[in-house]
């Protein structure tokens, strides 16, 4: 459906097909929509089962088909499981875009924890590649993984945790990209940055509602420094995306783009 690529973007993927984790909400339910407005077939996986019926029944009457699947990202037997349901399909392009962002301050940070944040934001991305791989060995595809600023730039407190998940999804793409690249893969991660989602907003008001102060004034702090001015929109991240996905980029692997107005050149 080309003539819904609406805001300049002329990208037709209606040949292909994409699974999106963490599809249900924010950047994930943007990623649905943009690439959906490209003509892709999509495959939305998240833990949310009623966000995903949200977002299924907003397909409703849509040229593009949408198929949802519920699961834990965090639990590997269920990622066995979808891949498994998955065997007969064609999936040319994998999203890891799952993710979440717990505060805790690094002294207090327990096992428990951090192995929740680690199983859901790295390993996640781990087992989904390796079956994306296997599965498309001899025709190659497209892997675009969602990392973060915090990566690179950590400065948001608390978060070290969350910093720590997104350094292995770097040094994942980067190294998926040199061993598969000559395999057809291009394996590439978007860096996005001050992102304004539901999620992000209930972080917000959730520090205010306790009183984190300190959370407050980083917040504040962190969009003076965004030279762009502004906070991101899930969109614009799903824009770039959708770019890395087609032939435009098809001289592109390993790279880290930032979408991020600017924050980590400031």
């Amino acid at each position: 459906m080309p003539e819904k690529t609406a805001k300049g973007i002329c990208i037709d993927l209606s040949n292909k097909t994409a699974l999106i984790t963490g599809a249900a909400n924010g950047i994930g339910k943007a990623l649905c929509k943009v690439f959906a407005h490209a003509g892709t077939r999509i495959i939305a996986a998240d833990i949310d089962r009623q966000a995903l019926e949200r977002l299924r029944k907003e397909f409703e009457g849509e040229d593009t088909a949408l198929l949802c699947h519920h699961l834990d990202i965090s639990r590997k037997e269920e990622i066995d499981r979808l891949w498994s349901e998955l065997k007969r399909e064609e999936v040319h392009v994998l999203i890891n875009n799952a993710g979440i962002y717990p505060f805790k301050d690094f002294l207090e940070l327990d096992e428990a924890l951090l192995e929740r944040v680690m199983k859901l934001n790295l390993y996640s991305v781990i087992w989904m590649c390796q079956h994306f791989i296997r599965k498309n060995k001899g025709r190659g595809g497209i892997i675009v993984n969602i990392g973060s600023i915090e990566a690179i730039m950590p400065f948001k407190k608390r978060l070290s945790q969350y910093s720590l998940s997104k350094v292995g999804v770097i040094t994942l793409t980067r190294d998926l990209a040199r061993e598969f690249a000559s395999a057809g893969f291009r394996v590439n991660a978007i860096i996005p940055g001050g992102i304004l989602t539901r999620g992000t907003k209930s972080a917000a008001w959730q520090g205010i509602r306790n009183l984190e102060f300190g959370l407050v004034r980083d917040a504040i702090n962190f969009q003076q420094r965004i030279p762009a001015g502004r906070l991101g929109k899930a969109e614009e991240v799903a824009h770039m995306a959708l770019v890395l996905a087609s032939d435009l980029a098809t001289y592109v692997h390993g790279a880290l783009i930032p979408v991020d107005g600017g924050f980590l050149a400031n």
